[in-house]
């Protein structure tokens, strides 16, 4: 099969840069482990439910379900895999499953060797996640397989001329929870009818993270009554409009977390500030409001951090795609972002209801954060049409758990 030719192809090409490119290193010595780990931690006897994502963000949108089958079903045991590393590293220590791996390549001889060793008895794959031999060789084994926070567009492989046999592997799916009713009317006119509109359990997530956000004496002391904006998940050419305008604006505290924390990275940060600055790693309480810029030089505070903030910048618009819209519109603050943003319904939505502004160059960002800073009646009603748009858009994680036969 031509498929399965292209991902022998495509593993070989990944093995042989390995030795040169760290992620595709850590992604064959975590596939290599994935049958060993299988081997050590599956218990016979018991029931796995396996949950696929691709990434991080993947899992963001899959742990809600993972949590509530673990509180309210505790008698499956939870199967994670994850095919990057940028979601493996940082989750393969997760205490809600109970067996984290890499998803080996989808060849024949792959898809073999991990249901034998998993034997789930259902499976959960994510957004974006269609395995071809995967998922067929589930439907052969009877294994249900459902996907979670789907969404589809015109221009995927399925629904273009040349996609017309490998639209095949829909037919392998159980039902497909959508996030919306475009997505429900694509697949309908390839006679797939098992679908459920619920929406984007990723809403339920920031919930949750805003219910159990952590109190951060450091931010809160370099806060200190003052204006602060966040901007998350950053990139160089989102840092080129922010830190500019930042250090144009005295009256203007600055939380300022990279998406990339590196050495050389938070050089480059510092190289372009002119006001007084401090590292989240190197701050202390008594002096750390002293600064007025305070980068966050490590990783997992962000999602509690944007609760200081009264305005939000979300970066990877100026690049390949914004990154978490509603991590920080959870909060009830304005967020903005670059252009770069079709592809993400909620960041489409809350555009298009004025709780998220979109800007593409400097000017464009200087006019903005200007009109917000000097008019808090503005600043308060894109805040509160951004809170107002998660909490509505919430409980698709309660619609799944209605249709799933546990």
């Amino acid at each position: 099969m031509m498929y399965s030719f292209a991902l022998y192809l495509y593993a070989l090409a990944v093995i042989l840069v390995s030795p040169f490119h760290k992620k595709a290193r850590l992604m064959v010595k975590g596939q290599w482990n994935t049958f060993r780990i299988l081997r050590k931690k599956i218990l016979r006897g018991e029931k796995y439910v396996w949950f696929h994502a691709a990434s991080l963000g993947e899992f963001e949108q899959g742990r809600p379900l993972m949590e509530r089958l673990r509180r309210e079903h505790p008698e499956y045991k939870i199967l994670l895999t994850f095919f990057s590393p940028s979601g493996y590293e940082v989750r393969k220590d997760y205490e809600g499953a109970d067996v984290v791996c890499y998803l080996p390549f989808d060849t024949p001889g792959n898809v073999r060797s991990f249901l034998r060793l998993a034997r789930p008895c259902m499976a959960f794959f994510i957004k974006y996640e269609f395995w071809n031999n995967y998922l067929h060789a589930c439907r052969r084994r009877h294994i249900p397989v459902y996907s979670v926070s789907s969404i589809f567009r015109e221009n995927q492989v399925f629904f273009r001329w040349y996609g017309r046999s490998y639209s095949d592997v829909l037919r392998c799916v159980a039902h497909f929870f959508v996030q919306n009713e475009a997505s429900r009317e694509l697949l309908a006119r390839k006679g797939i009818t098992n679908v459920t509109v619920v929406g984007d359990t990723r809403f339920d997530r920031v919930i949750d993270i805003r219910r159990q956000a952590k109190d951060l004496l450091l931010v809160e002391a370099f806060k200190q009554g003052r204006t602060v904006q966040v901007a998350g998940s950053s990139w160089p050419e989102d840092e080129d409009l922010i830190i500019p305008f930042f250090n144009a604006h005295p009256e203007l505290k600055l939380v300022l977390a990279p998406h990339v924390v590196s050495e050389d990275h938070l050089r480059e940060i510092e190289g372009k500030l002119t006001r007084p600055f401090v590292r989240y790693t190197q701050a202390r309480p008594e002096t750390v409001a002293d600064a007025d810029c305070l980068i966050i030089d490590c990783y997992g505070l962000l999602s509690s951090i944007y609760r200081y903030g009264e305005v939000a910048y979300v970066g990877g618009g100026f690049g390949a795609g914004i990154h978490n819209v509603p991590e920080a519109a959870v909060y009830g603050i304005p967020v903005i972002i670059g252009p770069n943003n079709r592809k993400f319904r909620e960041a489409q939505d809350l555009l298009a209801l004025g709780g998220c502004l979109e800007v593409t160059d400097s000017a464009g960002y200087d006019g903005e954060m200007a009109g917000l800073l000097t008019d808090p009646a503005r600043l308060s009603k894109c805040g509160s049409l951004a809170g107002e748009y998660i909490t509505k858009n919430a409980g698709a994680t309660e619609a799944i758990f209605r249709n799933v036969k546990f």
